[in-house]
């Protein structure tokens, strides 16, 4: 990636937004987290939200106060969209201010190079953009059928922990986040950067 190339930190946002999955979240959080402090200076990892209000994660168990807005976040090179309860996901889906505001943010990103990171039932939040038109795509395996309906002029790949497309990473149920994670490290920095994440977790990789 040519932000590790030129010195500068990639900048990884990461979309949070009411009754996310903290898992799909925290996972691929940590792993760049991780990346950054074994490689100072290599990622710039915040969160954004619609707006700076907490926000709240799945059942209500915790608050977030996102790091910046949609409107003061500073550009991203990536985004990372955790997913959410499938319900939750149908709601977004037909939520007109949620369509409007955050997924116009993350698309008009995506159209601009940003490359886009879904984790889990993520890429079903994007169903109405058209970023998943004409890509290899996943999400967990319970909603795979509704993916599919979904996103007709997309190819739904089933069995698979993670599928790159270059722009676009999606990602099958909570814990394939990490090692879709795990995986872009390997391929911005190297296994050696992997093995040494993978340590620090004590993960036990499938």
């Amino acid at each position: 990636m040519k932000h590790l190339e030129n010195g500068k930190p990639m900048n990884v946002a990461f979309l949070v937004y009411n009754q996310v999955e903290v898992l799909d979240l925290n996972g691929p959080l940590d792993v760049f987290v991780k990346a950054n402090v074994l490689y100072p200076g290599s990622y710039n990892c915040y969160t954004v939200g619609i707006t700076l209000d907490p926000v709240c994660t799945e059942a209500n168990t915790m608050a977030i106060v996102p790091t910046y807005d949609i409107e003061s976040s500073p550009r991203p090179d990536m985004i990372v969209i955790p997913g959410a309860n499938p319900d939750q996901v149908m709601h977004y889906l037909h939520d007109d201010d949620f369509q409007n505001t955050v997924l116009k943010w993350v698309k008009d990103h995506a159209n601009n190079g940003t490359v886009i990171f879904t984790v889990c039932t993520g890429s079903m939040l994007l169903s109405e953009t058209g970023i998943l038109d004409n890509y290899d795509i996943t999400t967990h395996s319970m909603l795979l059928d509704a993916l599919e309906k979904n996103n007709p002029k997309s190819k739904i790949q089933r069995e698979v922990r993670y599928v790159d497309q270059e722009k676009l990473i999606t990602t099958a149920g909570i814990t394939a986040g990490i090692d879709a994670a795990l995986y872009l490290i390997g391929k911005y920095q190297g296994q050696q950067a992997v093995d040494r994440i993978v340590e620090l977790f004590e993960y036990q990789q499938k």
